[in-house]
């Protein structure tokens, strides 16, 4: 598959993962507030380098698995209640706007890299979630597992965590401040996505049978 077209959907499937608020972009927003864009960019950094590493690990995972395809059945039934949970999360559950809690604390730029390098070590659904996604898009013919096409993958990863932590380093305060239905509107969109992709992870269940 063509090189580029990997990177866009391996950076789709990333700003899909990160566009929910969570523990790191919500961090990566309380910084650029408090103490500066710059700071806030250094965080997103520290994040993006264990992303690289966490995807690659996920696709080399994901590549073995898909050479043992009894395991994938299991991993795809696992997957198929993870992605329902998240989706009756998202549609029914996740109505309230996350608030930004006051940090008094300042730190330098460097702490702040290696705040990110912690806190996103801490978070290990990455892994899950781009090996299933792997496994999916190698059945589809999309991704391949190639040196090349893994590169490609985990750029694309690497880049759509950093675009979205950009967003909310730049322009989560602005959203905040106009008081939009903004955050009502993404759990919703987070929760379709989210939606059909349980769909189609019942409906390889159910062609495996």
């Amino acid at each position: 598959m063509n090189l580029t077209i990997t990177f866009f959907i391996s950076l789709l499937i990333a700003l899909i993962g990160v566009i929910p608020p969570g523990l790191l972009n919500m961090t990566a927003a309380k910084i650029s507030i408090k103490e500066g864009y710059s700071r806030g960019l250094m965080f997103s950094i520290g994040v993006c380098i264990v992303v690289i590493i966490q995807t690659l690990i996920a696709v080399i995972f994901a590549r073995y698995l898909s050479m043992h395809p009894e395991i994938v059945q299991i991993l795809q039934r696992v997957a198929f209640v993870l992605f329902v949970l998240i989706t009756i999360y998202f549609l029914v559950l996740a109505k309230q706007q996350p608030k930004l809690k006051v940090e008094q604390e300042r730190r330098s730029k460097h702490s702040r890299l290696f705040h990110g390098i912690f806190l996103s070590a801490l978070n290990v659904f990455p892994i899950p979630y781009q090996a299933y996604m792997s496994i999916t898009l190698a059945s589809l013919g999309w991704l391949t597992f190639d040196n090349v096409s893994i590169t490609s993958y985990v750029a694309g990863a690497a880049t759509g965590t950093f675009v979205m932590l950009y967003v909310y380093v730049f322009f989560f305060k602005r959203i905040k401040n106009k008081k939009i239905k903004s955050q009502k509107n993404m759990n919703y969109i987070i929760g379709i996505i989210t939606g059909i992709i349980s769909i189609v992870t019942l409906i390889n269940i159910i062609k495996d049978l």
